[in-house]
């Protein structure tokens, strides 16, 4: 399948140099983009599309705060997260980005909205954790007009808390997320498995600090893609934070590049339907190499995952998942 990218220069409004998430690194992740590569630029989500995931507060909230702040100078709305007097425009285009990429894969074509603000953490009446508003929420809320199945894989070092609250009642969407246990934002545990309709479409592989490609991959192939194929969604969105690489500031795990790949390659591989990525955290150096990796996977390059073998207590949760068979309902 051929792989388009979104993304543009429309995001560097919403900067804080010298914070980890800044514009700067989004430069240095699209370093990794093959200079011949599709180039899809940009469209702006509207507030409308944003209300499908948040509350009406939250959003004008946010447009407030944006418009309040002095120009070129970032205001915070908690520690780790700020705006700035563009970042309102710059989240829309993030969301709207994210819609773009799964609307490409809905056709066919497997497709990487590279993007800034990120999203995940984005709760429906809450920014946080770099987060202003829920790109690949909203994303997935707009394609369940069309389909009736939305899988969402989040390999972000940090629990999409955000993303899960909004699809914790839902059985459309089958969210599977893998991340370093015990860090912000604190959730993510293999107990927390939806509620009422949704109960048993959350799936949460919580790994410890020091994991490598190989417990990744242990969890993909034993746990993600099993629950996939039985759930045979018709896109499979991904939260793509890269901040698991070795070399990332933010976290303690030991992922190489490559890993990345061999990660995408087992989700192309996994089901029929196009992937639509959106990218997330990333803040290390090799995050530019990581990226050339998914997109060298989406093009049918195949990666082994690097690391020996995986970490007893990833063996053990994951045991402990095919054991119970802990799925998706019939």
């Amino acid at each position: 399948m051929p792989c388009s990218i979104v993304t543009g220069d429309l995001f560097a409004g919403h900067d804080a140099p010298g914070h980890p998430e800044c514009q700067a690194r989004l430069d240095a992740a699209l370093a990794g983009v093959p200079a011949g590569a599709r180039r899809i630029a940009p469209e702006r989500a509207t507030p409308e599309d944003l209300a499908r995931v948040h509350t009406g507060r939250h959003i004008e909230g946010i447009r407030s705060f944006c418009r309040e702040c002095p120009p070129g100078r970032a205001r915070y709305l908690d520690p780790d997260t700020y705006v700035t007097s563009c970042s309102f425009d710059a989240a829309l285009y993030a969301a709207g980005a994210a819609w773009q990429a799964v609307e490409r894969a809905l056709l066919g074509e497997h497709s990487f909205a590279l993007v800034r603000p990120p999203g995940h953490h984005a709760a429906p009446d809450r920014a946080m954790g770099f987060c202003l508003f829920n790109n690949a929420a909203v994303a997935t809320a707009r394609a369940l007009r069309e389909v009736d199945r939305v899988a969402i894989v989040d390999w972000d070092l940090h629990h999409g808390n955000g993303t899960q609250t909004i699809f914790y009642g839902s059985d459309q969407v089958l969210f599977c997320s893998v991340h370093q246990a015990g860090i912000f934002p604190g959730t993510g545990w293999p107990e927390e498995r939806g509620a009422g309709p949704g109960a048993g479409y959350t799936v949460n592989a919580p790994l410890e600090g020091g994991s490598t490609g190989a417990d990744y991959a242990l969890v993909f192939r034993d746990v993600f893609v099993p629950m996939l194929r039985r759930f045979d969604p018709e896109v499979v969105v991904v939260s793509a934070g890269q901040d698991a690489l070795f070399d990332d500031p933010l976290g303690s795990m030991q992922l190489r590049p490559e890993d990345f790949g061999a990660l995408t390659g087992m989700l192309v591989d996994a089901t029929s339907a196009s992937l639509a990525l959106v990218l997330e955290g990333g803040y290390g150096r090799s995050h530019a190499e990581a990226i050339g990796a998914i997109l060298a996977a989406l093009d049918g390059a195949r990666f082994s995952p690097v690391g020996g073998g995986a970490k007893a207590s990833t063996r053990h949760l994951v045991e402990a998942y095919v054991g119970r068979r802990h799925a998706v309902p019939l």
